[in-house]
């Protein structure tokens, strides 16, 4: 690689170490919160907080290596953005036999410090989107999606004291799904289309 491409490679490695330990931090505290109020929206979140530490993780990992190897990985990473949304279904499963809505003021205060820590990754990933292909995209798409998803359950808490009712908690939840989903999608179409310049297919 060029000279002049090592500095921006070093930050690349920094800002995705520091992205992956953030979300690690955060999944912890996301994750206690979700058991103790029995939030779907919350246990999904926090499960994507483990989700982005892991990609960003597999990309501190794998800048270093060559083009097809990366996209194979960029592949892998649609696959693990769809995570979220199979432990989704195992909560959603849960809450729809004791449909009990989660205690709207901590499920507000724990969207709220998520929706912080996923802008301020987003905020550092933005730079570096196109830099490595589908693993920085992945990296960036998931935190722009949970800034987004962590808005909703903040909005959800609010609901969810007006109402009384399960049903914003679910629905942001499965919202949450969604977006994880289609993120998978881009990320598995821009990563194909690597692998086949990688190897030369048309």
């Amino acid at each position: 690689m060029p000279a002049d491409h090592e500095p921006s490679r070093s930050a690349l490695h920094r800002t995705v170490r520091l992205v992956a330990l953030l979300n690690l931090a955060y999944f912890g505290i996301e994750f206690a919160v979700a058991l103790a109020i029995g939030s779907v929206s919350l246990f999904a979140d926090s499960i994507d907080f483990l989700e982005d530490a892991s990609v960003n993780l597999l990309i501190f990992l794998a800048l270093g290596w060559a083009p097809r190897m990366r996209a194979r990985v960029g592949m892998g990473l649609a696959g693990i953005l769809l995570l979220p949304a199979l432990a989704l279904l195992w909560a959603l499963w849960q809450k729809l036999h004791a449909p009990v809505p989660p205690a709207p003021l901590p499920l507000s205060a724990t969207g709220l410090g998520a929706l912080v820590v996923n802008l301020a990754c987003a905020m550092l990933l933005v730079r570096f989107r196109h830099h490595a292909g589908s693993l920085t995209r992945a990296a960036f798409l998931s935190a722009r999606n949970d800034a987004l998803a962590n808005l909703a359950i903040v909005l959800a808490g609010g609901l969810t004291a007006w109402t009384g009712s399960v049903w914003p908690d679910v629905g942001v939840g499965l919202g949450i799904a969604v977006m994880n989903a289609d993120a998978a999608r881009e990320v598995w179409q821009v990563a194909r289309g690597e692998h086949r310049e990688a190897v030369g297919e048309p």
